[in-house]
């Protein structure tokens, strides 16, 4: 099933026993975030605080915390559920690159059925605010004691290409200045940051708008590594099987998911930037301080009694690690379109979605594992990349004590082992250097004559299935347990 908005899906997973309702006054300023850290550790269940000092609005948090939450948001019980249905209607035929071919995807009739559908009345303008408000009524959190201030850390960022006219929508995160400003901290190889870039090269003003709390494929959307140009609200829309219903907004020439909780209207000034940070990040570390823009805020519209989303990030497991996981099974599809040698990937909750990448091939000529490490490291967002790991067809990558295994014993490093230099997320702390720094691929394949090999290559300790099968039978005989 498609949820039409946040609290249709608070309402699904209430009766499905994973909502608690904390009704306990709480603090916005850390506590919460030492709750639900301590839920999340736990595999517990989304939270709502109904009772938050210093504000009338609930906040709801660790939504999207579970494997089961994660696929019912997007309306399905597994995750690799979507992933099928974009295999349906895959078409060998498709032209050019990954970046063309998912393209000429979102192109198909399939995708097309699912364009936004402007209304003219949305419940996120139920209440607009154009002079008396302040980013201060909401319970917006600060999260760790190193982080710079209260931070919006679950916020939908719609920005327009100032070229193109294009939307885009991507999340990240804004320390909040005060009552009407924030940081507004896009990455450098982010699309919210090009489209900013672009508005100073033509000196347009650049109108920001902000929607917080969307439907929850909305939500996911955001996060997506969808190539520029790929409308995230298709791709919504896609994943629901049903159109996300947006609104033009009050005072900027954006459309907003019309059914969000609340919506900020605003602008970036193209002469001005402020320090931001550090905040407590998703890679256990805090990121430093930087200069980043300032979001000047000039309206908020929102729905009646409305709930506030968040989320908090840190040392994983954590909230987010469900968001790249849905990531890993969703675009699988797409990336085996491209190189269908791949037969499945894993991105460990503790590489934090750019620090490592396991992939199993079917090896089929020599140094083919190399030719998968260079293929990722040229694949959008995958190019951040830092750590690759390629493993046999036979290895399930998803159990890190066998790919260790491998590893350890299949690698020898002088042979093995390559390196390069690219592009690095920003909040990579560890390269002298930001945003680029070197790469390492781990070729744990079995080694082949014709890749220099001179010895027999020993097989794995395996037991006959006909033993195995005896065994099964008589293994009550046995008294064991």
């Amino acid at each position: 099933m498609a949820f039409k908005d946040l609290r249709e899906f608070v309402e699904f997973l209430e009766k499905k026993g994973e909502l608690k309702r904390v009704k306990t006054k709480v603090d916005p300023v850390l506590e919460i975030t030492e709750i639900t850290d301590r839920v999340s550790k736990k595999n517990g269940p989304a939270l709502l605080f109904e009772n938050v000092k210093g504000s009338d609005f609930p906040v709801l948090i660790n939504t999207f915390g579970s494997f089961d939450r994660m696929s019912w948001s997007l309306g399905v019980e597994n995750l690799d559920e979507i992933a099928n249905r974009i295999r349906k209607i895959m078409s060998t035929n498709l032209p050019g690159n990954l970046i063309e071919k998912l393209g000429a995807l979102i192109k198909l009739k399939d995708f097309t059925n699912y364009m936004p559908k402007l209304v003219k009345k949305a419940p996120c303008q139920e209440v607009v605010l154009t002079e008396n408000f302040s980013l201060e009524d909401f319970p917006i959190l600060k999260c760790w004691p190193g982080d710079a201030g209260k931070f919006i850390t679950l916020p939908l960022v719609i920005t327009k290409d100032p070229v193109t006219g294009q939307q885009n929508m991507g999340m990240y995160r804004m320390q909040i200045f005060d009552g009407k400003t924030t940081g507004m901290h896009w990455h450098i190889h982010h699309d919210g940051a090009e489209n900013y870039r672009k508005a100073i090269e033509a000196k347009d003003k650049f109108e920001v708008a902000v929607a917080l709390g969307a439907d929850p494929a909305t939500i996911y959307s955001a996060t997506a590594p969808l190539p520029k140009g790929i409308d995230e609200l298709i791709f919504s829309g896609f994943l629901r099987e049903e159109p996300v219903d947006i609104v033009k907004c009050k005072t900027v020439d954006l459309k907003v998911p019309a059914r969000a909780e609340i919506i900020l209207e605003g602008y970036v000034d193209l002469n001005e930037l402020r320090r931001e940070g550090p905040f407590g990040d998703h890679t256990g570390y805090y990121s430093l301080a930087d200069e980043y823009p300032i979001f000047h805020i000039q309206s908020i519209t929102h729905r009646k009694n409305p709930i506030y989303p968040a989320t908090i990030v840190g040392r994983p497991p954590m909230e987010d690690c469900y968001f790249g996981k849905a990531t890993e099974r969703i675009f699988l599809p797409l990336i085996q379109l491209m190189y269908p040698e791949i037969i499945e990937i894993n991105l460990p909750f503790e590489g934090v979605f750019h620090n490592c990448v396991i992939v199993s091939i079917n090896k089929s000529y020599p140094l083919h594992a190399n030719k998968i490490m260079n293929a990722i490291w040229g694949m959008g967002q995958m190019m951040f990349s830092k750590m690759i790991v390629v493993v046999d067809k036979n290895v399930n990558v998803h159990d890190c004590s066998e790919v260790a295994w491998k590893i350890f014993n299949n690698v020898d490093p002088e042979r093995d082992i390559a390196f390069t230099r690219g592009p690095l997320d920003v909040l990579d702390h560890s390269s002298n250097s930001s945003c680029y720094g070197s790469k390492i691929g781990i070729d744990a394949t079995k080694k082949w004559k014709e890749e220099g090999y001179p010895r027999e290559w020993p097989d794995d300790i395996k037991m006959d299935d006909e033993t195995k099968r005896l065994v099964d039978d008589r293994w009550l005989n046995y008294s064991i347990e």
